[in-house]
């Protein structure tokens, strides 16, 4: 059921790298989520279509030597809407993602606080009701533990090598269009939520 320990450790050691880097980047800070949605600041996209590129090289590559594995989830459509619309609403109001809310965590921000032990009930709430909405979630269809690649019959570094021409031609379209990337909200707002 679980991995050998030391598969474990590997992804503590990772996460805990991604979250001093979610930190560093300044991510776990209030202000510049909100920015990010109001389209002043593109520091949130940088960061995690990195993190997209880099996981995705870095897994392809340790596949075959065993040191990570795949755990695909099936492709229930209506779960990835219904999910889609809560996380992404979820977000716009608590001024977070799930990892930067944890890194926001490790800061002693307290908004950071409530906002994860909502997410954990949340969480567990969806534990006991799954056997009632597995049912209802896969209305719309379930196409099973699929992936691009084996979707398309290609290679998982073709796909890999698209998401990252993606990544570098967004992030010079958002440098050049988007002007000034710096974080800017009114002062009220910033002093409100603690945003240093």
């Amino acid at each position: 059921m679980f991995d050998p320990l030391w598969k474990l450790a590997l992804g503590l050691l990772t996460g805990m790298v991604f979250g001093l880097l979610l930190q560093k980047g300044r991510v776990a800070k209030f202000h510049v989520i909100v920015n990010q949605f109001l389209f002043r600041d593109w520091t949130v996209v940088k960061i995690m279509g990195t993190a997209v590129v880099v996981g995705a090289i870095g897994i392809y590559a340790l596949l075959p030597t065993g040191a990570v594995s795949l755990h695909i989830k099936p492709l229930v459509w209506l779960g990835i809407v219904a999910g889609g619309l809560c996380f992404g609403a979820g977000m716009a109001i608590f001024g977070y993602c799930p990892g930067t809310s944890v890194a926001a965590c490790g800061e002693g921000r307290r908004d950071a606080m409530v906002g994860v032990i909502g997410m954990l009930l949340g969480a567990g709430l969806y534990v006991v009701l799954y056997p009632q909405l597995s049912g209802l979630l896969k209305t719309w269809g379930d196409a099973g533990k699929v992936t691009l690649p084996e979707w398309s019959g290609t290679s998982p570094w073709l796909w890999i090598g698209v998401v990252c021409f993606g990544a570098l031609a967004a992030f010079a379209v958002f440098d050049r269009s988007w002007g000034d990337t710096s974080p800017r909200l009114h002062k009220d707002t910033r002093q409100r939520h603690g945003a240093s």
